[in-house]
């Protein structure tokens, strides 16, 4: 078992022991897709890269439901949703700031030699891998299509 689902294990009994049903309910979400992977048949090992990838997918989800929530003026909800993904990104590495991972991508350009638009499939891929877990996809794809046009 991972580093981080042994953490997240552990906050779980912190979160019971401190009656917070709302972190309890999160970390039971996170839980909940660990076992899903553990129990897949895939013989995969869980990782802490597998645990991230769990932990991002609620992330995302969140998003959208904030999105959502914003969308039909529900902000009670979307409030929710945001302290919600609050906690699911204490068991993720520290973001990335957009100048930073401008800073990244501007490297990868560097070196890959692209020089416009039509060179965007050579940056996105070493990119995505490069900033993986520690950017939101979205901010890279964006960040990437502004420096290369």
């Amino acid at each position: 078992m991972s580093s981080i689902a042994e953490n997240v294990n552990a906050e779980i009994k912190k979160a019971m022991l401190a009656k917070n049903q709302m972190r309890l309910d999160t970390l039971r979400s996170i839980r909940a897709g660990i076992l899903e992977f553990e129990k897949n048949g895939s013989g995969k090992e869980l990782t802490d890269e597998e645990t991230q990838k769990i932990i991002l997918s609620g992330v995302k989800k969140r998003k959208d439901a904030i999105e959502q929530y914003e969308a039909h003026g529900r902000t009670e909800q979307a409030q929710k949703e945001k302290d919600e993904m609050a906690i699911l990104y204490e068991f993720l590495p520290k973001q990335l700031s957009e100048s930073e991972v401008e800073d990244v991508v501007r490297k990868i350009i560097a070196d890959t030699g692209a020089a416009g638009a039509d060179d965007f499939k050579k940056v996105i891929g070493p990119a995505m891998k490069e900033l993986k877990g520690k950017a939101d996809g979205g901010m890279v794809q964006a960040t990437v299509k502004k420096l290369l046009s």
